[in-house]
């Protein structure tokens, strides 16, 4: 892989989704890693581990800044997910879809991006169960050779950016083409902020999977919620979603715990919203309290 681009490859964390992909192509190569993050450490340990099983071997080399990949004898394999990583679990299915035979994967992701990978591999004729599952069973095939067109699901995380504005500023937005059940417990922490909201009827994404739904959102008068928010995997509160409850806390009456335990530095990004008249305090590296309402103005 000499002629990759060494600098973008390093920019973002989904240089490592190649490593699965590349490893029925290429067998051994190198590949650089992943750059840092602001948000904490984020290593690739739950994709070693898990790929190791499958016959992949990853090994790191801080020095070089790179990952040598071997592969061995692969073979299906029962795996167990040590963290319910999205990419983890992305690189294990990918990796199993070429492998024939039968691969479970246990406490796996079952997020959004995890369901559309199984969706696309269903469509390239590989066997998928348990989708939306924390248990996944691949019937691997030895060769894939199919003309897919696939439809990524539309994005939560975009459709919660609008809900939160429009909470935050007590606006009336109506937001389209929703994927409901990634968003179930967000809209449930929210109404007990008291944000009042309308769904319309339900519709197929045009992925064929995800239920999608337009959500309405009312001016409500918000209070703060009666226990902290804190993410979980699905079907908990996403944790890309957590960031939006910080200015949403700012217009609600009372004090509002927001618990980032995922990543030991961004919850300190959460103070830059002060500079705007917030009222947020940094409690640990992973927990801020946020008093309400505070008018925010630039």
């Amino acid at each position: 892989l000499s002629g990759i681009n060494r600098a973008s490859a390093e920019r973002t964390r989904s240089i490592a989704l190649f490593i699965a992909p590349l490893a029925h192509l290429l067998g051994n190569f190198e590949l650089p890693a992943p750059g840092g993050c602001d948000l904490g450490k984020r290593s690739l340990g739950s994709h070693i581990d898990a790929l190791e099983k499958l016959g992949i071997h990853v090994e790191g080399d801080e020095e070089a800044h790179v990952y040598r990949v071997e592969t061995r004898q692969m073979r299906p394999a029962e795996i167990i997910m040590y963290e319910a990583s999205d990419t983890g679990v992305e690189n294990v299915l990918m990796a199993a879809a070429r492998i024939k035979g039968i691969t479970t994967i246990k406490f796996a992701s079952a997020n959004y991006m995890v369901q559309d990978l199984c969706i696309f591999l269903r469509h390239c004729g590989v066997k998928v169960e348990g989708i939306g599952t924390s248990t996944l069973v691949v019937h691997g095939l030895s060769e894939i050779d199919a003309e897919v067109h696939g439809h990524p699901s539309e994005d939560p995380i975009e459709s919660m950016f609008f809900i939160a504005l429009a909470a935050t500023t007590k606006s009336e937005i109506t937001i389209t083409h929703c994927p409901i059940d990634f968003l179930e417990l967000e809209l449930y922490t929210l109404s007990r902020m008291g944000l009042m909201y309308s769904r319309g009827e339900r519709y197929a994404s045009e992925n064929g999977h995800t239920v999608l739904r337009d959500l309405t959102i009312h001016p409500s008068e918000l209070v703060a919620p009666p226990e902290k928010v804190a993410p979980r995997p699905y079907p908990g509160i996403n944790i890309d979603n957590l960031p939006f409850f910080v200015p949403v806390a700012t217009q609600a009456t009372g004090e509002t715990l927001i618990h980032d335990w995922v990543y030991e530095g961004r919850a300190q990004h959460y103070l830059e919203m002060n500079k705007l008249g917030a009222d947020i305090t940094q409690l640990d590296p992973h927990r801020v309290l946020v008093k309400g309402p505070t008018p925010l103005m630039a």
